[in-house]
């Protein structure tokens, strides 16, 4: 006598329904683990060095960035900034960067700090300085600290490799694999040759 035999007619249906979950069970399992609703991508991908390996909130913005994500292993220009220093002007030369290097595969990134008592209490006004004022279209990072024991891990990861940041507007050229190989005081630009040397360089 089969198995279904054993049981009336009409709760035959509702024992093939419960030996075919039973048989497809593991797989379904499988398939529910792959695509978890809300499992986030990998933050830290193969190609992306540990200095970037760090969510950041964009400035006056609620998106978070995924630092590997905007970079994907191309160089960067990293700058801490304030809206209300002396030199505040150069986020329109950091602009000019911007828009001379993109097409080679340069990223600006600007950090927004009051490391130094000199940004906006208010990240809208901070914002209205870089974007309204000086034009700004590269990727500007909400405040944070970027020196001392307070320093966020971007920038505990620049002070181990070169040095902390001893004012606004300090800039790092980063290289494809993570390596700071160029810093300039807030007192001067990268030049074009340090620039090309960084594009240049696999």
């Amino acid at each position: 006598m089969t198995l279904s035999a054993q049981f009336p007619v009409f709760f035959r249906p509702i024992l093939r329904l419960v030996l075919l979950v039973a048989a497809a069970g593991p797989l379904a399992v499988q398939a529910e683990s792959v695509a978890e609703p809300g499992a986030p991508d990998s933050v830290a991908p193969a190609h992306c060095s540990p200095i970037f390996q760090h969510e950041m909130k964009q400035l006056h913005s609620s998106k978070i960035l995924n630092l590997c994500d905007l970079v994907q292993g191309r160089p960067v220009l990293l700058v801490n900034t304030a809206s209300h220093c002396g030199f505040t002007k150069q986020f329109g030369d950091l602009e000019k960067i911007h828009q001379q290097y993109k097409d080679q595969g340069l990223v600006v990134i600007g950090v927004s700090s009051d490391s130094f008592n000199q940004e906006a209490d208010d990240e809208a006004a901070a914002a209205d300085v870089c974007f309204k004022n000086f034009g700004v279209s590269f990727t500007m990072l909400a405040t944070v600290p970027v020196k001392g024991a307070e320093a966020h891990p971007l920038f505990k990861e620049v002070a181990r490799q070169d040095t902390a940041p001893k004012w606004n507007f300090y800039k790092y050229l980063v290289n494809r694999q993570g390596q700071i190989v160029d810093s300039n005081s807030s007192m001067t630009l990268p030049s074009d040759k340090a620039l090309q040397k960084l594009l240049a360089a696999e």
